[in-house]
């Protein structure tokens, strides 16, 4: 590859979840912060939660989010291929942030490897003639020797971009020592060569007591350690996939005002949905999987699903359908965004099996809607108005689904777009849903959102409520600088300045 102005640091990890995406996202922050223009990279994202770009393109939503630290519009280059899974062996294949086809996992590896490569250089290419640093984030573990022949996501773009490479490893999951001797020792000498040192993520305790490891380690290794990443807690930073679903409450908090049941099924999407309902003061958001945890919560909310019958069928073998017509005729307010909007209607159809196998499914029949899956998908970003509980309420967000919504029945339409109504209520406002993802994101609708459920609970309203955005803002800044805080900033950027010039010298 010819060499651009930018110069690039790859962020990679013993595992998936070490941490790669949020110290990406820091990196971007504070190269920004110093001056640098910083774009985020990931040539290939495996995720279910994506981010919607101004010209309504789709991709992985880290690099959506990195793009927003480095403080500028994220575009396609950032994330040129983006693998939403269907099916355990299928996934819908994204590329330049519009769906190619859906396609087997041997397939994708096997046949459109070539094709897959050219389109991510290209991108690549794209942006390190435009900016000054790029920030490479890798997927699951460079070690992963069955795939290491034809890997898009690793050491492969590492060497197609030059760049010199960080390895996170997760010491809160315990054995990092043995993830990063054992990853090191499985790549070939030509990529441990470009691993320039490692980080050790979510560290709890007394860095005195890891002090003897840490020497130990870089002297067996001979790769330094540049920093020891305490855990930062309540990060209000849009997690990348569902593995991250872990880190949210599976249990009930009493000495929180509102009781907030999230529906987790397999194939759940843009979950990140709710994020902002999290930080709010009143309320605990906890992630419900089995029948016995629902109990009766304040709100239920079902979020978006890239395989919406094949979730619905779950939710209904595990018992939570019943659970959740139980809890809401007993008063539980319920929301469905996106997927799980559509399953509150009476009928979804998926007459091209564009998702499922089953062409058509009975839904939870909360709302009298009628949906119709269909090749074609929306990507788009929207704004209108709502009502609720006579209060008016702008919002803006996006739309992705491959969906027609029609309605059986006289309704209340939940939003009225520039163009269009979207979504359904009923008339006491007790279940509602919308395919706008972000909807609570703005800070006058959430704040309505949840008053309304005070007042159904004979609480009185809260007023003074902490913005979302504002929030997020300083929460890029308290993230860079924890980092920084943690991490040589000053002897990273020698490496990153050095290593094209080690390189050259070395050949």
């Amino acid at each position: 590859m010819t060499h651009n102005k930018a110069l690039p640091i790859m962020v990679q990890g013993t595992h998936s979840d070490a941490g790669k995406s949020v110290i990406a996202t820091a990196l971007c922050r504070i190269f920004a912060q110093d001056g640098f223009r910083t774009a985020p990279f990931k040539s290939q994202n495996m995720s279910l939660n994506s981010y919607i770009t101004h010209d309504g393109k789709e991709i992985g939503r880290a690099q959506g989010v990195q793009a927003e630290a480095a403080e500028i519009v994220a575009t396609t280059d950032m994330n040129p291929i983006l693998i939403k899974p269907t099916r355990d062996d299928e996934a819908q294949i994204v590329v330049h942030g519009k769906p190619l086809k859906n396609m087997k996992a041997f397939s994708y590896r096997n046949d459109y490897y070539e094709t897959a490569k050219d389109i991510i250089e290209k991108s690549y290419q794209n942006l390190a003639s435009s900016f000054e640093r790029i920030v490479i984030e890798g997927a699951g573990s460079p070690a992963e020797v069955n795939l290491n022949d034809r890997e898009l996501v690793n050491m492969r773009v590492a060497n197609m971009a030059d760049a010199p490479v960080l390895l996170v490893g997760d010491i809160d999951k315990g054995g990092v020592f043995a993830s990063l001797v054992g990853t090191l020792q499985l790549l070939s000498p030509q990529d441990r060569d470009r691993v320039v040192g490692v980080i050790i993520n979510k560290f709890r305790g007394d860095l005195a007591l890891l002090e003897p490891g840490l020497s130990w380690f870089e002297e067996y290794t001979g790769k330094p350690v540049l920093g020891v990443i305490p855990y930062i807690n309540d990060l209000l930073i849009d997690a990348e996939d569902s593995l991250s679903i872990g880190n949210y409450s599976l249990h009930k908090n009493k000495d929180k005002e509102l009781d907030i049941a999230v529906i987790s099924f397999p194939r759940i999407s843009n979950f990140t949905d709710i994020d902002p309902i999290i930080f709010e003061q009143d309320s605990h958001v906890r992630f419900v999987e089995k029948a016995n945890q629902l109990e009766q919560p304040d709100v239920i909310i079902l979020p978006g699903s890239k395989n919406t019958i094949d979730d619905l069928m779950y939710i209904r073998e595990k018992g939570l359908e019943q659970e959740i017509i139980r809890a809401h005729q007993n008063g539980a307010v319920v929301f469905g965004i996106c997927g799980g909007y559509q399953m509150l209607g009476k009928t979804i159809e998926d007459p091209y099996q564009v998702e499922s196998k089953i062409k058509c499914a009975e839904g939870l029949k909360l709302i009298p809607i009628h949906t119709t899956l269909t090749k074609e998908k929306t990507t788009v970003r929207s704004e209108g108005t709502l009502y609720l509980a006579g209060e008016k309420a702008n919002v803006t967000g996006y739309e992705i689904h491959m969906g027609n919504t029609t309605h059986l029945s006289s309704f209340h339409s939940f939003i009225q777009l520039n163009n269009r109504e979207d979504g359904s209520k009923n008339v006491s406002e007790t279940c509602m849903g919308t395919y706008l993802h972000g909807v609570f994101h703005n800070d006058h609708f959430r704040w309505l959102f949840l008053n309304h459920i005070r007042k159904k609970k004979g609480l009185q309203p809260i007023g003074n409520r902490e913005s979302y955005d504002d929030r997020q803002f300083n929460e890029y800044n308290r993230l860079a600088k924890h980092v920084r805080g943690a991490i040589n900033i000053k002897r990273l950027n020698q490496i990153i300045e050095q290593f094209p010039k080690r390189k050259r010298d070395h050949l």
